[in-house]
Parts: structure tokens; sequence; C-alpha cells
């Protein structure tokens, strides 16, 4: 099993947690964007989008670089990654677990 920082892990199921921020990261998935492009979708004031951007960056989720006027973002996939493969590592273990109770269960009626 992978060893993985109990905080950040912390943070990015946090961070996750809100459906804003994940329909911002939804966006970024598909490339970078402008903070005010990421906003648009959003019915709530700039400093609402300003405090979920700052969490989404303090969990490695996003970058955020300035040009000019305008702060780009981007998805960070090494974090997301990390939280998938956590997720796969406790996926397989509990469907092992699962199984070998099924196993038991048709042998043991």
């Amino acid at each position: 099993m992978v060893k993985y920082s109990q905080h950040q892990l912390d943070l990015a199921f946090g961070a996750l947690a809100h459906p804003i921020r994940r329909g911002i990261l939804a966006r970024l998935s598909t490339g970078e964007a402008s903070v005010a492009e990421l906003a648009k979708p959003f019915k709530v004031s700039a400093p609402a989008i300003t405090k979920h951007m700052k969490i989404l960056e303090e969990a490695g989720l996003l970058s955020r670089k300035k040009l000019g006027r305008v702060h780009r973002c981007r998805l960070e996939e090494r974090r997301m990654k990390q939280a998938q493969e956590w997720l796969a590592e406790h996926r397989k273990f509990w469907n092992d677990k699962l199984d070998a109770l099924e196993r038991y269960l048709k042998e043991n009626p």
C-alpha cells in the first residue's frame, strides 16, 4: 500500500466536499481558465469564489498564475491522482473482503 500524507488527503477530500469546488475542478479538467471564466456559472459573490479558489490551491488541486491583470488557473493532476489512488486501494481492500464474505456464505449455507 502506498503511503500518503494524511494532511494532504484531508485537504484534498475537504476541498472536494463542496459542489462549487467540484464544479471548478470539472471545468479545469477541460483546460486552463481565468478566475472570471470559472466563476461565471455560479451565483455567488467574487469573495466567495476567491475563498473557494484559495481552498483548492491550499489542497494542491489547482495552481494559479497571473498574466497581467488576469489570473489563469489549471488543474494540478498530481494531487487528484493521489486521491484517486487512495480511493482505488481502499476499494480493492473492501472488494476483496466482500468477495471473501460471499465465498464463505456460499460454502456455509
